[in-house]
């Protein structure tokens, strides 16, 4: 029997008694990093005083879920996975794991719990009824693109952002559209947790002012975008990067060609 268990984001009180119950049962756990995951184990157990017995242990990853050998796994046995913090995933390993059990008739488990884009859109007053989770922007290329996209969708979008980057991403935003509202929240759960709600040209400001130290979640709320085009185009004008990937953008919210694009950037 295979277990997906949420774990804590943050504070140890948000794990369930049912996944408890999985962990002091398991005999194998896959995890994101071992060292983490028996440093949460430890602390589980003194917080509710437990004892867990022994385990084996496997690291399942990003970079080798795609190269592990499943198959001298015994899934007779009780075995778990666990991310780092928060559900399985979103964001996360494990996907991969999904897939095999499936594959090949593996009885699985993925149990509810802790996850920050759902206790954020909560806390942001902006979920109606619809919301898209959009995760982590692409880090190496066209992000500009890929934000402009995000901002373009007719939905609250939930983002998430690395502190070395969030002061960027903001100022970003703020340049493509100043007056866009945001709800960006840091450290959920946690002692120091910490929110912020307003338009993104006076965030990009207060931010220079903040402590950016922790895991951040950004939500976009994209309920009044209808003159979102004009201000996209006029902001892509603007920006400053190479012709052909301006023309590209372009493209995307005036119905022209990327070649009649280019061509007239060149005028």
């Amino acid at each position: 029997m295979l277990y997906f268990i949420p774990t804590p984001i943050g504070n140890l009180g948000d794990i369930t008694f049912r996944s408890l119950e999985i962990l002091k049962e398991s005999d194998i756990i896959f995890c994101e990093d071992v060292r983490i995951c028996k440093s949460l184990l430890n602390l589980l157990e003194k917080r509710f005083n437990l004892a867990f017995k022994n385990k084996v242990f496997y690291s399942l990853h990003s970079h080798n879920e795609n190269k592990f050998d499943f198959s001298k796994i015994d899934f007779s046995l009780t075995c778990a996975y666990l991310s780092d913090a928060g559900m399985p995933a979103i964001s996360d390993p494990g996907s991969v794991l999904v897939q095999y059990a499936q594959k090949n008739n593996i009885e699985y488990y993925v149990l509810p719990g802790a996850n920050a884009a759902l206790c954020a859109i909560v806390k942001s007053g902006f979920l109606k009824q619809q919301f898209i989770f959009y995760g982590f922007l692409n880090i190496k290329k066209n992000r500009e693109n890929e934000l402009i996209n995000v901002m373009n969708l007719n939905y609250p979008v939930i983002l998430y952002e690395a502190p070395s980057r969030i002061e960027q991403l903001i100022n970003q935003i703020a340049k493509i559209n100043p007056d866009k509202e945001l709800f960006l929240i840091k450290e959920i759960t946690k002692l120091h947790e910490k929110h912020f709600k307003n338009k993104a040209a006076f965030l990009a400001q207060s931010l220079k002012n903040e402590n950016l130290n922790g895991e951040w979640v950004v939500i976009i709320n994209n309920e009044n975008s209808n003159d979102i085009a004009r201000i996209c185009q006029e902001d892509i004008l603007c920006l400053d990067i190479a012709p052909k990937i301006k023309a590209k953008l372009l493209s995307k919210i005036n119905n022209k060609s990327i070649k009649e694009n280019y061509e007239s950037l060149k005028c």
